[in-house]
């Protein structure tokens, strides 16, 4: 009797130990920890230009922050599948940005398997922010204790904030200024006027980036009951919205260089102002296809990294 032939390589079944070790780095996304990173690059920027750096504190900050995505991204990922929200993204929709991290749709992970690499990964942050606390500065439980808050209750209830349209607010708040003033505070002891407000467009640009990556979602978010703004506002005003969010972010950076007194030098900012608009340009464009957003999504992403590094080069020269 002739045997099977072996199953094709896209479909033979990975074995479950290297299957969840796909399903960590999934959840530990290293292009999505890039809005991270650059909060953390603009706080390290305004710090150094006060002094010297402690990097061994830096880099207790940055495992802590890290800690703190995966731990969002793989709590998410339950939440998200008890909703249905995962499962109701069409493959046409699916997209390197967004539609979850989709460990449990794949089959990477089993629920209580992704619940307990969120387990692991809070208590590490916790760790790593206790370890802050007690020996370089107490009031950084404030900020630590506010970022684990967004982080799992994004998704969890009975808060739920990206089902109740809230998510983007939350998202603003947690890269930008909590992001952006905790790991200053680390450095310095004290959070400045200034970090506040320079914090405030890099988490608009964050914002948007999260915007726009809810569009590919859309449908499936609206048929879970995950009511984003995106959701609500429709494709076409959700475009429109997202325009504003972006031209507001470099416009207000164009204001605060003056009013703080800055170095022109910081209008390096604006280098991720051309990616920004292309993506504006694109999304007004077609709202509702998938494979012509995907650009724009990495174009957005690429605008936030470009703003930061341009604003924490023209701050540190």
């Amino acid at each position: 009797m002739k045997e099977a032939p072996p199953p094709a390589p896209s479909q033979a079944p990975a074995r479950p130990g290297r299957a969840f070790w796909r399903g960590v780095w999934r959840v530990s996304d290293p292009k999505i920890t890039l809005a991270s990173v650059a909060g953390m690059t603009l706080a390290t920027a305004l710090a150094a230009a006060e002094g010297a750096l402690s990097w061994g504190w830096l880099a207790v900050t940055v495992a802590g922050v890290f800690c703190v995505e995966a731990a969002k991204n793989a709590s998410g990922e339950v939440y998200d599948w008890d909703s249905g929200t995962d499962q109701a993204v069409a493959e046409a929709d699916r997209s390197p940005f967004s539609g979850g991290k989709r460990v449990l749709v794949d089959g990477l992970m089993s629920r209580r398997e992704a619940f307990g690499v969120a387990l692991v990964a809070y208590l590490l942050c916790a760790l790593a922010g206790l370890a802050i606390v007690l020996w370089r500065q107490p009031a950084v439980l404030w900020f630590g204790l506010v970022g684990m808050a967004l982080a799992f209750f994004y998704h969890a209830p009975p808060v739920k904030l990206s089902y109740r349209g809230l998510g983007e607010l939350a998202v603003g708040l947690a890269y930008g200024p909590v992001i952006t003033a905790g790991t200053f505070l680390v450095q310095r002891g004290t959070v400045s006027v200034e970090v506040v407000l320079l914090s405030l467009p890099l988490g608009l640009l964050i914002t948007a980036f999260l915007w726009i990556n809810e569009f590919p979602d859309r449908k499936a978010d609206a048929s879970a009951g995950k009511r984003t703004l995106v959701v609500q506002l429709g494709p076409d005003r959700a475009a429109r919205a997202f325009t504003a969010i972006v031209l507001a972010a470099y416009g207000s950076l164009v204001v605060l260089v003056p009013l703080l007194d800055l170095p022109w030098t910081a209008l390096l900012g604006l280098a991720g102002l051309p990616h920004g608009l292309a993506a504006c340009r694109r999304l007004l464009a077609d709202p509702d296809q998938t494979a012509r957003v995907v650009p724009a999504q990495g174009w957005t992403l690429l605008s936030v990294l470009l703003f930061a590094g341009g604003l924490s080069l023209g701050r540190v020269i």
